[in-house]
Order: structure tokens, then C-alpha cells, then sequence
């Protein structure tokens, strides 16, 4: 039985390697070094040395003179050991390298018209603060809209409700309002008929209850 080949994703290409040589960033940076120490050792001239050993300089000048050699010599080559040191232990050259290609890759991309976007670390706090908080701010704000339109659809749906409801009492008053006038005509026409006062009394007392019923209503 045949094993199955397990398919592996490709890996992702490996950076271009940074070249050791040093560049014109890193070029420059060990001339700046070179002339930063040079003119530390002209500023520690023999005549300046001298005139701190005057006894010296002036009975036995050769063998200062060789002192003094001998201590800018030391200083210089001490000065420049350092520095390799700190260069290689900082890898400096590949990093001003990298910097020199990085920086030419984004000229190109503006050249191109590619959007070329600003590093994390020099945005201002409160841009890096709206950044995070823009997630959170756009779910809120989709949640509230939708909450408002709930709200909106509930409030339409009352107002609905309270004009079918006015819309009932405005017809059931005008059904009493008829009753009455009808109560009316029907009292006018009995009591031409009907001796008695009782009779009208209690039509009237009928008037009086649907007319308040009628006000109640209303209101």
C-alpha cells in the first residue's frame, strides 16, 4: 500500500541577503569616524603636550616626543580597535544597508504612484489610539443603527395604534351623538301622545347619561 504524500505549503521566499560591503551611508558613517578622530589627535598636538611637561621638553625633548608618540599611537589604535568592535558586534553595515534599500524601495514605489504607508512607531498616540479603537467604534455604531431603527419602526407602530384608537372614539361619539338626536325626535313625537311626566323624566335621565358617556369618551 502506497503512503500518501503529505503536501507541505511553500515557504514563504527568503529575504535578499544584505550585502557586507559597506554602502554610501556606511561608507560615510566610518569616514565621519575617521575625521572625528583625526581631529581629536591634531587638537592633542606635542607643543600642547610639551607645555604640560615643561622640564621635560626641555632637558630630554626626544624621549617626550617618543612618549607622546607613543600615547597618540595607543589612543588612535585603541580608538579604532573600539569602533570595529561595536561595528561588527552591531552588524551597523547590514543595518545601514538594509536602510539604503528599504529607502530605495519606497522612492521607487512614490515614483510608481504606489501609496507608500507611514511606519507604526512614527505615528502620533492619538492616530495609533483611533486606529485600535476603530473596530470597536464601527461595531457600536452599527449596533446603535440598528437599535434606533427598531426604535423608529416600534414608535411608528404606536402612533398607528393611537389613531385607529382616536379614530374608534371619534365614530362611537357620533354614534351616541345619533342615538341622542334620535331620543330626541322620539321624546317630541311621544310627548304629544303620552300625558305623564314620569315617562319624559326617564327619557331625559337617558339624555344625560349618554351625553356624559359621550364627554367621557372624548376625553
Amino acid at each position: 500500500m502506497a503512503t500518501p504524500q503529505i503536501q507541505h505549503s511553500p515557504s514563504p521566499p527568503p529575504q535578499p541577503p544584505v550585502a557586507q560591503t559597506p554602502g554610501p551611508h556606511a561608507a560615510q558613517f566610518q569616514k565621519l569616524f575617521g575625521d572625528a578622530l583625526s581631529h581629536v589627535l591634531r587638537t592633542c598636538s606635542y607643543s600642547k603636550f610639551s607645555s604640560c611637561f615643561p622640564t621635560p621638553a626641555k632637558y630630554a625633548p626626544q624621549t617626550l616626543t617618543s612618549i607622546w608618540q607613543q600615547i597618540t599611537t595607543k589612543v588612535e589604535a585603541s580608538a579604532k580597535k573600539e569602533f570595529e568592535d561595536i561595528m561588527v558586534e552591531r552588524d551597523v553595515v547590514a543595518g545601514l544597508n538594509e536602510l539604503e534599500r528599504l529607502v530605495a524601495e519606497a522612492k521607487g514605489r512614490r515614483r510608481n504612484g504606489v501609496e507608500v504607508r507611514e511606519p507604526p512607531h512614527t505615528l502620533p498616540p492619538e492616530r495609533l489610539f483611533l486606529a485600535h479603537l476603530a473596530p470597536y467604534l464601527t461595531q457600536t455604531e452599527t449596533e446603535l443603527d440598528g437599535e434606533l431603527k427598531r426604535l423608529q419602526a416600534e414608535n411608528e407602530e404606536l402612533v398607528d395604534g393611537i389613531q385607529g384608537q382616536q379614530e374608534e372614539t371619534e365614530r362611537l361619539v357620533g354614534g351616541l351623538e345619533t342615538f341622542i338626536a334620535d331620543l330626541e325626535r322620539a321624546n317630541e313625537v311621544m310627548g304629544n301622545e303620552i300625558d305623564g311626566n314620569g315617562v319624559k323624566k326617564e327619557i331625559a335621565d337617558i339624555e344625560q347619561e349618554f351625553r356624559a358617556a359621550g364627554r367621557e369618551a372624548k376625553l
